[in-house]
């Protein structure tokens, strides 16, 4: 996974947190830049990508940074 623009670390954080942290910084980002997400709750792997379809912005995937999970978020509006 390529590097992204922005990173957020919600890393133990209980959702809905890491989706609000999500929702907070994606629009200071510009259209097209992908926000990382580092989130170690495991509703996080359900919940950040429903966010995106539910928001219409896109969800690229999950992977593992330094041992956490990850979630990488493209703007896309």
């Amino acid at each position: 996974m390529s590097a992204p623009d922005a990173v957020v670390d919600c890393l133990g954080q209980r959702c809905p947190l890491p989706v609000i942290a999500a929702a907070r910084r994606l629009p200071e980002l510009p259209v097209g830049a992908v926000l990382r997400v580092l989130a170690d709750d495991p509703a996080a792997a359900i919940d950040i990508p429903a966010w995106c379809r539910m928001r219409g912005q896109e969800f690229v995937g999950a992977s593992t940074v330094a041992g956490s999970p990850a979630y990488d978020v493209r703007r896309a509006h």
